[in-house]
């Protein structure tokens, strides 16, 4: 289960709680913190299965008493089940108890009724003025859901306009305790977007990410070097990528501030402080575990004057990054097939991505190295090996091919029957079956068995029957499938259309 389908669960629960009359947990409605799409399902929930509408409820009358149809004096609902009552009049008294929940009250400016949508609205207005960072963080997730709605584009507006302000976090008292003294994050957020960038909800972090780099204002005060490490630091592989590309372009307007000569020395002290600050954000880059943040490193070292390094990322386990390092060993004048060759003939250097590298460049010339490394003693290196000889259209060997679908490395053998496939019709079918059986293992089993289901007939019958009792259930029902469709085609005599 999803995060987002975790949080409408606690909402969900939440209000089936209140409407039978239990006390929320610890004073606490909804468990600290609590995610916007708990406060939206709160809310739908209380909507579709919360008291009868009251008419007869006014805001004069409604805090003090509820009438039963029999007469009877009723405890008042809480205030969070008047908030979301199906009555926009009972909805609207609600707005004015003391200290309604400020996320209710975000739900309530989006409210179809324009009388419940303007009090709210007020009163979301004055909250926001009393309390600005700590609305702007605890609401904006709650607002971006909400915009979505007929009616919630207005609070969207207010806090994107409280929010280009960027104002300060409040200083939190450090607590002090000489025993333990746990060490401070470096660099914690100062400001509410710098907060909201390194949000836990992914729409409030790309929220704020997009927000801070089309304001001027903002964008200016990041250096390089801030962009980079919120680029590195980003997990989310499209917010990941703008960093990216705003640090790039802060790398090349920098770069062209400093065309010009400094005749000065502090100057020139100066622009070696910049030229080091950009080493840095390059190697920031480099160092992120996503590939387009990488990729983007490795393209930036041309511009850093560090052409040469490219050389060292030629092996990356990116198929992205490896391209981009092959374009800047080209550009510094290297040939970078010549290093992919070193790298697959050094035994105790070549590694899988090196090997993927030289199929990568293209050549034939490489299939004799390539089928050498068949023996190889990783399984990663062998896969890559097998692979790349497909991606080079060299004619399979068909022994040495069946010979590593009994490979110990489930990468190898899943590459070998991916490279028989064209010619599975001709293959051994005896030796095929023997792959079938439960002695074998998994991947030996399962590539044997996909081949089979290619040539068809006998013989993928009986290997489908043989695993019809396998312990592993995809490979169980793929063949139990097969079965049945066989059996179904021999009671129909329709069985040509099995084979295709």
């Amino acid at each position: 289960m999803d995060t987002r389908s975790r949080e409408a669960g606690q909402g969900r629960a939440a209000a089936l709680a209140l409407l039978r009359g239990a006390a929320p947990p610890a004073g606490r409605l909804l468990p600290s913190p609590a995610g916007p799409d708990a406060w939206i399902a709160f809310d739908e929930e209380i909507r579709r299965h919360g008291p009868d509408p009251l008419p007869e409820a006014t805001a004069a009358t409604f805090r003090t008493r509820l009438f039963a149809p029999l007469g009877r004096r009723l405890p008042e609902p809480p205030v969070e089940v008047l908030l979301c009552h199906p009555d926009g009049r009972v909805r609207e008294a609600a707005l004015g108890t003391p200290q309604p929940p400020p996320e209710l009250v975000v739900i309530r400016c989006a409210d179809w009724a324009a009388a419940v949508r303007e009090p709210a609205r007020r009163l979301l207005d004055r909250t926001l003025a009393d309390a600005p960072a700590a609305t702007l963080v605890a609401l904006t997730p709650l607002i971006l859901r909400l915009a979505r709605r007929d009616q919630g584009a207005w609070a969207l507006a207010l806090f994107e306009a409280a929010l280009r302000t960027d104002p300060p976090l409040p200083a939190t008292p450090a607590r002090r305790d000489p025993a333990t003294r746990p060490a401070r994050p470096a660099d914690p957020p100062r400001t509410v977007l710098a907060r909201l960038c390194d949000s836990a909800d992914l729409p409030t972090r790309r929220y704020a990410t997009r927000l801070t780099l089309d304001t001027p204002v903002l964008r200016d005060r990041l250096t390089v070097r801030d962009l980079a490490r919120l680029a590195a630091a980003e997990r989310d592989p499209a917010n990941a990528a703008v960093w990216a590309d705003a640090t790039l372009k802060a790398l090349a307007a920098a770069r062209r501030d400093d065309g010009g000569d400094r005749g000065d020395g502090g100057e020139r002290g100066e622009r070696g402080d910049d030229e080091a600050e950009r080493d840095q954000a390059v190697d920031l880059l480099i160092g992120s575990p996503l590939p387009t943040v990488r990729a983007a490193g490795v393209t930036a070292l041309r511009r850093a004057g560090r052409t040469a390094e490219g050389v060292s990322h030629l092996a990356d386990r990116s198929p992205l990054v490896r391209a981009c390092a092959r374009w800047l060993t080209a550009q510094d004048g290297g040939d970078p097939h010549d290093h992919y060759r070193r790298l697959a003939s050094d035994p105790s250097g070549c590694s899988p991505h090196a090997v993927a590298g030289l199929a990568e460049s293209g050549r034939t010339e490489d299939v004799p190295l390539l089928q050498g490394l068949l023996d190889h003693p990783s399984g990663a290196v062998r896969a890559a090996a097998v692979a790349g000889l497909r991606r080079l259209g060299a004619d399979p060997d068909r022994s040495a091919l069946l010979a590593l679908l009994d490979d110990p490395s489930p990468a190898a053998a899943r590459e070998a029957g991916l490279s028989l496939r064209p010619v599975a019709e001709v293959l051994d079918t005896a030796h095929l079956l023997s792959r079938c059986t439960p002695k074998q293992p998994l991947h030996t089993r399962r590539a044997a068995f996909r081949l089979l289901l290619i040539q068809g007939g006998t013989a993928a019958r009986q290997a489908a029957e043989s695993l019809s009792s396998d312990w592993e259930p995809a490979l169980r029902h793929a063949a139990r499938t097969y079965a049945a469709f066989h059996a179904t085609g021999e009671r129909t005599k329709r069985r040509g259309w099995l084979r295709r």
